[in-house]
């Protein structure tokens, strides 16, 4: 295991170089003046000039690249231009905020999606497999800004029984205003997960395994969860494996609507501002993170089902 982990992480080394020098020169071809967007179209061309020396693009882009290879290699993400504070530490006040909302809408997709969707898969073909169908299909289909005003307008503005915006202050008053923006992207989550643990728990019970075991006069709950259920998760994790992806894109949308704070809201801000080095900052920890996650899905495999445990 120990060796495979290693591996994993030699592999990781050039995606990270890859996906870092991608996003560097995607963003230096963008149409745009971060100078003019700053100092406005009134600024004087001198200004404007000295901004561009001090922000470093008067030099060729390939000296731009090796000093942004070398200030990202010392943990410098530089310096945002519209505020003036380190992207680190942006990115630090952030962070938190969207890590939170992407898990908590995990946990909801999880309670959710996967017991209704093993249950469905228990009774196939029934008016109860047919409902759970229905609804995995609507919730996949809603996206997630329409879904947040659906529950805004219901949960808060009608019936007033959670608040539509912020984070709130302290442990339970957080959780309190977390509720909509997780059940936002959680019941989207949901819809996929019952889908995929449905057609993985029908393949599962249909193994001669399973037939095996069930003749042997095991009692069926032992069948259910203790054989199928664990070798049918697998699928599932690889889901949220790439769901977490989504989810963090996702939480674009979903801080805006729901007006939190979180790296979507940081990500808009620099978008709009050509803030090229906040925007990198949250690319780049944005590809961390789908790299990191890839790794602990493998990981996982091998908890949910030791037989598959790499050598």
């Amino acid at each position: 295991m120990a060796r495979y982990l290693i591996r994993r992480f030699l592999v990781a080394i050039p995606t990270i170089f890859i996906t870092i020098s991608l996003i560097f020169f995607i963003l230096r071809v963008l149409p745009g003046d971060a100078a003019l967007v700053v100092l406005g179209d009134n600024a004087s061309d001198e200004a404007l000039e000295n901004l561009r020396n001090q922000m470093g693009l008067n030099v060729p882009i390939w000296e731009q690249y090796f000093v942004f290879l070398g200030n990202i290699l010392q943990g410098d993400f530089g310096v945002s231009i519209s505020s003036g504070i380190p992207v680190s530490e942006l990115i630090a006040a952030n962070f938190g905020h969207t890590m939170v909302l992407t898990f908590a809408s995990i946990l909801v997709g999880s309670i959710i999606g996967i017991p209704f969707g093993v249950f469905s898969a228990l009774k196939p073909n029934s008016w109860i497999d047919n409902i759970v169908r229905a609804v995995s299909m609507t919730w996949i289909s809603i996206p997630p800004f329409l879904l947040g005003i659906i529950l805004i307008l219901v949960f808060s503005l009608n019936i007033a029984i959670f608040p539509s915006m912020g984070v709130g202050e302290g442990f339970f008053d957080g959780l309190y205003h977390l509720a909509l923006p997780a059940f936002t992207l959680g019941l989207i989550l949901s819809g996929v997960m019952m889908r995929f643990a449905r057609a993985s728990m029908l393949e599962e019970l249909n193994h001669d395994y399973i037939r095996t075991v069930k003749a042997k006069g095991v009692p069926t709950y032992i069948v259910i969860f203790k054989h199928a259920l664990r070798n049918s998760l697998i699928p599932v994790i690889t889901v949220i494996g790439l769901d977490i992806t989504a989810l963090i894109s996702g939480a674009v949308i979903t801080e805006s609507i729901f007006s939190r704070p979180g790296l979507g809201s940081l990500a808009i801000d620099a978008i709009v501002t050509r803030d090229f080095a906040v925007l990198q900052g949250c690319l780049i920890l944005v590809a961390f993170l789908v790299i990191v996650v890839n790794l602990l899905v493998d990981i996982s495999y091998s908890i949910a089902n030791p037989k598959i445990r790499p050598s």
